[in-house]
């Protein structure tokens, strides 16, 4: 599918005269989100940055049945990849919490993320994306059935990471964490790292890019996302990292 025009969800959504209801309803919130969003424009060769806040309405319509910030993430269902068949499973905290508070503790884990500690550390962590407006989801990443890492998909043009780069609309954010140390260092991490991305190329078509912004002291995971057909884009500074801008773009999926 040829990349999607950055701009062709940025105007207004007109209300159809003969209609009312969701659909709308859905049209007339769309378009107050649209109108509320703002444009940074420190650089004046940077593309535009979304505002990050959704109103409340909008977000209420989404939970309401639409397909929400990401397209359903719930339902993409399993990908054959080289390795076994795979399947993010949005988390549940009080089926996934005890497997996800224990790899958050491995030092090599907790060096990056920084989510060592209580139970309720991890806990707070994955309730403030789940409580959220579906922006970010946390999931586990099962491989032939058992779970083995843990995923982030995130809009990545709805992020505070959006204010660092030139972000366009419907770039999607990958954050990723293998949970067993025999499980990584083989090559795994790139290849479920190219399912993924494919995966959200296949399942959101208003998406050109997927993005991420490893560390940029964590070589061994640059060159994860390399393997995997990202291509290295900048360095960003955020507030708790210099990050390296890694993407992967749909019109170059056939070439890298």
């Amino acid at each position: 599918m040829p990349p999607t025009d950055a701009n062709a969800d940025r105007g207004s959504v007109p209300a159809d005269p003969g209609r009312t209801g969701p659909r709308t309803a859905y049209a007339r919130a769309r378009a107050a989100v649209f109108s509320r969003f703002a444009v940074e424009d420190d650089d004046a060769d940077s593309e535009d940055t979304l505002d990050l806040h959704l109103p409340s309405e909008f977000v209420a319509l989404f939970r309401a049945g639409t397909p929400g910030l990401l397209d359903r993430l719930h339902t993409w269902g399993p990908v054959d990849t080289p390795v076994g068949s795979f399947h993010l499973v949005p988390v549940r905290v009080a089926r996934d919490l005890p497997l996800i508070h224990g790899w958050m503790n491995d030092p090599a884990v907790a060096h990056f993320w920084d989510l060592a500690g209580p139970t309720e550390r991890t806990e707070d962590h994955l309730r403030t994306q789940l409580d959220g407006d579906g922006r970010s989801v946390p999931c586990l990443g099962a491989l032939d059935g058992t779970p083995m890492s843990y995923w982030e998909i995130y809009r990545a043009d709805l992020d505070p990471l959006a204010r660092r780069y030139p972000a366009r609309p419907h770039d999607t954010g990958v954050h990723l964490l293998v949970g067993d140390a025999e499980d990584r260092g083989r090559g795994l991490g790139s290849t479920l790292l190219r399912a993924v991305a494919d995966l959200i190329l296949d399942r959101r078509p208003a998406c050109a890019r997927v993005v991420a912004e490893p560390d940029l002291r964590n070589t061994p995971s640059i060159a994860a996302f390399l393997s995997a057909g990202f291509r290295y884009a900048a360095e960003v500074d955020l507030p708790d990292k210099r990050a390296a801008l890694m993407v992967r773009d749909r019109n170059l999926r056939g070439v890298l």
